[in-house]
Parts: structure tokens; C-alpha cells; sequence
């Protein structure tokens, strides 16, 4: 034990920062380098530890004691079109090269029972343009960024069947910036505004893993719908009266007058299956599907002190993740991996903004894993399609109401991720 709560307090050190990333909604799957070359093949596997974030009961396959941190970098890229006056204006996404950390710890106490600790991101998005560009007034720059700390228990029934139940404390970083047309007697200037804030939800974890023989295996796992309660704080870089809410002119703007904010952000619940295949000591695959419940997500408002109100409908759909994978160890040190999957469209068109500018999305995934003694290096790189989002049927117009989104469409919209992965079992 005095080892187990050592590796704890190292995870507390490697996890120092919360992941921002891109993804089908802005769910995270960037749980580990192996995870990731395996286009998230780790629910039926699960056998190493990052199993904690896949699906936890698979680490009852791991005697004693195992470690894990590692980080994923995450490069996307893409464009707004957007049209005015019968002229396009393609507008760039600033470039940024994200750091997504991760760390698990799990210990084997007696033949049947497991105790672990994972610190990971679920949910994270992150854009940004120009402050001048033509969306500005929807949005320019917007982050959440999550982390979530998941202690968990795992039990051996049998030598066929594993059950796990985790416990999630998720904390959330909120930031938002904006153009308000700020008018001020015959003087007119975009103002600048910021939000942000921080708050934490709760939730939990199970999981099923059934080693039927030495070729299959199959694994469960749900992950439980939080609800964040952010609060923070509203500033503009002028503050004063906008006589733009005045007569004659009677717009839904805030005033220019710094307050503080609160929001309730409403993430999905999921599940996940995946089904392992082994036909050879040195060769696996795995097929899996996950299904998430972005339907829960039906708005994000946000409530300022100062009696304005920004209210913004989303109206998910509900998502799935397709994935497969192989993996093969040429040789005792070396394994070789690849994977695919296929995720379906989430956004609403109807209510579509700049925040999320995704329609469904491919991944294609390899990664390489090298083995000396009790220590593991695994590497991944995966490349992201992600298909276009039209705006020309969508009422959303973000903070302010009056200038909303009327035309335009996301284009050539990607992500590079880069992943490394080192661990060390005792």
C-alpha cells in the first residue's frame, strides 16, 4: 500500500494540465498512446492499465503493481467560409499544438480484488480566430477543458468474469471570448468580452470484462452523465452603458459592465463494447462501438449577475463511435499496431455555431510499442477527418442576438495527434 499511495502522489505531479482537443461533439479518447493506435480497442483488451479509463475491470489481468503517464500532442487545423454581399471570406483557425496528459496506477490486493487510480480528460474543445474576423461576434476564442480523477475498485468473480465500479470528480475550465457592438452617443466599437469560470461534477463508472477462453474476450463499460454548475466571472475591455439596448435601437446586448456569470454545462453519459479476438499468442484484434448520449446536452446558457441572459439552444444528437484494431508483436520487445473508426454526426444544424464546427469524423491510427524489463514505451500518431458543418439553416447567434449566424460552412477541418505512453509494472 505504501508503494500504491507513492504512485498516487506521482500521478498528482505528471497530470499538471487539463487537455483541450478536438472531437466528434468534444468528447476525448486520447487515454493512452496504445488506446489511441488502437482507434480505442482497449474495452475488450484491457490489459494494461489504462484499462481504468476503457473499461476498468480488465485490471484484473494485471498482477502487482502498475504505473502509467504519458501525454498525447494534439495539432487541428481548419477554416470558416463564410459569404457577404455575394463575396466569400475563408477565415483560418489559429494554429495551436495541444498537450493532453494522462496517468493510472492500479495495485492487486489478494487473488480477487483491484484497486486503481486514473487521471484523464473526457471532454475537451478549443477554437480560435482572429478577434476581427466575421464570426467574432459568435465567438473567437472558446475552450472547455476537463480533468477527471477516477479511483476504482475491481473484482475478480471467477476466472471468467471481472466487475469494476469507479467513482469521477471532474473539474472544468470554462473561458469564452466576444465582439459586443457597443454604442456610446455617436461613437461605435466592438467591445471585447471575456468569460470564465470553473466548476466540478460527479459521477461514476462500471465495468464487465469476460475472459471466455484464451481467444475471446469481451468487454462493457458505462461512464455516467455529469452536470457541471460553472461559475465565474463576465469582463469587457470598456465598461459602461451600450446604448444600442436603448430606443430607438432596442437590441439584445448586454451592457458593458463587468458581473459575474454562472452556467450549467450537461455532459452525456456512455457505453462502450468491444469484442477481442486472439488467435495467436502475438496477434489480436478487437471490434467495439461507443454510444453517447449527446442528446442530454440541450442548451448552453449563460446567466450574468448584471440581469442579461444569453441563451443558446444546442439539441444534440445522440453519437456513435465504430472502431477496429489489430495488433501483432513481431518480435518479444516489439508490437506493432493500427486501428479505424468512424464516428457519426452529433451537432444539430438547426442550431449549429462557430463553438463546434464538426459533422462526423474518421480516424485513422498506427502506433509502435517497445518492451525492456518491466518498463513499456508506446507510441501513436493518428490523423482525424473531420467532415463539414453548413450553417445556412441555423438560428444560433451566440452571446449577443443581433447579429447572428445566416451562411457559411466549416472547410478542410483536421487533427494531427501525436502520443507517447511510458509504463512500469513491479
Amino acid at each position: 500500500m505504501k508503494v500504491f499511495r507513492a504512485l498516487c502522489f506521482a500521478l498528482a505531479l505528471v497530470v499538471c494540465c487539463s487537455p483541450v482537443a478536438r472531437g466528434e461533439g468534444f468528447a476525448l479518447n486520447e487515454w493512452s498512446a496504445r488506446g489511441v493506435s488502437l482507434a480505442g480497442g482497449m474495452v475488450g483488451r484491457a490489459n494494461d492499465v489504462s484499462a481504468i479509463a476503457y473499461n476498468a475491470a480488465g485490471i484484473t489481468q494485471l498482477p502487482g503493481t502498475h504505473f502509467m503517464g504519458g501525454f498525447a500532442l494534439i495539432s487541428p487545423s481548419g477554416s470558416i467560409t463564410t459569404e457577404s454581399g455575394g463575396r466569400e471570406t475563408n477565415t483560418f483557425t489559429k494554429p495551436a499544438l495541444w498537450n493532453a496528459p494522462h496517468a493510472y496506477a492500479s495495485h492487486q490486493l489478494s487473488d480477487n480484488a483491484w484497486i486503481g487510480l486514473g487521471v484523464f480528460s473526457r471532454f475537451g474543445l478549443g477554437n480560435s480566430f482572429a478577434g476581427d474576423w466575421v464570426g467574432r461576434r459568435n465567438v473567437y476564442d472558446i475552450g472547455i477543458q476537463t480533468l477527471s480523477f477516477v479511483p476504482t475498485l475491481a473484482l475478480k468473480l471467477n476466472d471468467t468474469v471481472s466487475v469494476s465500479v469507479g467513482v469521477e470528480a471532474m473539474n472544468a475550465h470554462m473561458y469564452m471570448g466576444n465582439k459586443v457592438p457597443t454604442r456610446t452617443g455617436s461613437q461605435v466599437f466592438e467591445n471585447d468580452m471575456q468569460l470564465e469560470g470553473y466548476g466540478w461534477g460527479y459521477g461514476a463508472h462500471f465495468g464487465l470484462h469476460m475472459r471466455l477462453n484464451d481467444q475471446w474476450s469481451v468487454g462493457l463499460s458505462y461512464k455516467s452523465q455529469m452536470t457541471l454548475n460553472i461559475n465565474g466571472d463576465v469582463e469587457f475591455a470598456y465598461q459602461g452603458n451600450n446604448a444600442y439596448t436603448s430606443p430607438p435601437f432596442n437590441q439584445h446586448l448586454p451592457q458593458a459592465r463587468n458581473c459575474g456569470a454562472n452556467t450549467v454545462l450537461q455532459l452525456p453519459d456512455s457505453a462502450a463494447l468491444g469484442i477481442a479476438y486472439k488467435p495467436l499468442d502475438n496477434l489480436s484484434f478487437e471490434l467495439g462501438t461507443v454510444w453517447t448520449r449527446w442528446s442530454t446536452y440541450n442548451a448552453l446558457n449563460i446567466y450574468m449577475d448584471n440581469g442579461y441572459n444569453s441563451i443558446n439552444n444546442k439539441e444534440w444528437r445522440d453519437g456513435w463511435n465504430f472502431n477496429a484494431s489489430v495488433e501483432y508483436k513481431p518480435l518479444d520487445w516489439w508490437t506493432l499496431r493500427a486501428g479505424f473508426s468512424y464516428e457519426t454526426p452529433v451537432v444539430n444544424e438547426r442550431h449549429a455555431d462557430f463553438m463546434v464546427p464538426t459533422n462526423g469524423r474518421q480516424t485513422l491510427s498506427v502506433g509502435t510499442g517497445f518492451n525492456w524489463n518491466n518498463w513499456n514505451l508506446d507510441l501513436a500518431y493518428a490523423h482525424l477527418w473531420i467532415n463539414s458543418l453548413d450553417y445556412g439553416n441555423t438560428d444560433a447567434s451566440g452571446i449577443n442576438a443581433r447579429n447572428g449566424i445566416s451562411t457559411g460552412h466549416s472547410k478542410d477541418v483536421s487533427a494531427n495527434i501525436y502520443m507517447l505512453s511510458l509504463s512500469y509494472s513491479f
